[in-house]
């Protein structure tokens, strides 16, 4: 499973989301929204479960998941983690299980908030996608404001998954800042200048905070 309809790409084979991840049914996915939430979930319905909870993060889209109200297609290695000890193999060979789920807050310890230009920004068109927030991990708005503007925020659109991305008329004058906020909560965390002057398409910019957990 890579990074899918989040965009997050190879980066969930690597800490720190080491594979713990699933795709989501509708409800979890949110069109989008939901990428980077995070959920506690366990087994307890078949002998080869551990009964021990495990957090895993959305990272991608399970579109034809619609048969329940709430439906995660787990990583192997996440399903694995829902075994008893040398039995892992034995709970894959289930296929479907019954599991118990709770959204937690995500706590990515030494990261901070991640913003990776996408290839094809400009400075009319600019794009990001963003990873590593701590807490809720549900983001509702995006805002972007230019260098030599202490006033204006300029709202960004998702353009899919985890990717925001802002079209102007005029060049972007960077350093840019970004500022998040969550979709339920409403708690906000600004990145100030947090993508510098000669940015690049491709590149990751760290932020040097996060979301409170």
């Amino acid at each position: 499973m890579k990074g899918g309809a989040c965009g997050y790409e190879n980066a969930v084979a690597q800490a720190p989301f080491s594979s713990m991840v699933s795709a989501g049914g509708p409800s979890l996915y949110k069109s989008g929204k939901g990428c980077g939430a995070c959920y506690q979930i366990k087994c307890t319905s078949k002998p080869a479960c551990s009964t021990n909870p495990v957090t895993v993060v959305i990272t991608d889209e399970c579109k034809g998941c619609v048969t329940e109200s709430v439906h995660f297609d787990l990583s192997g290695t996440a399903f694995g983690a829902l075994a008893s000890s040398g039995q892992d193999s034995q709970l894959r060979d289930v296929g479907v299980l019954q599991i118990l789920y709770r959204k937690v807050e995500c706590n990515y310890i030494g990261e901070t908030v991640t913003f990776h230009v996408e290839n094809g920004s400009n400075p009319y068109s600019f794009a990001a996608l963003i990873e590593y927030e701590d807490g809720d991990g549900e983001i509702g708005l995006v805002e972007l404001k230019q260098a030599l503007d202490s006033d204006t925020w300029l709202p960004m659109s998702q353009s899919w998954g985890a990717v925001w991305k802002l079209d102007v008329t005029s060049p972007l004058r960077a350093p840019l800042s970004l500022r998040l906020t969550y979709l339920d909560s409403g708690e906000t965390v600004m990145a100030s200048d947090v993508i510098p002057a000669g940015w690049e398409p491709g590149e990751k910019y760290k932020s040097n905070v996060n979301f409170q957990v």
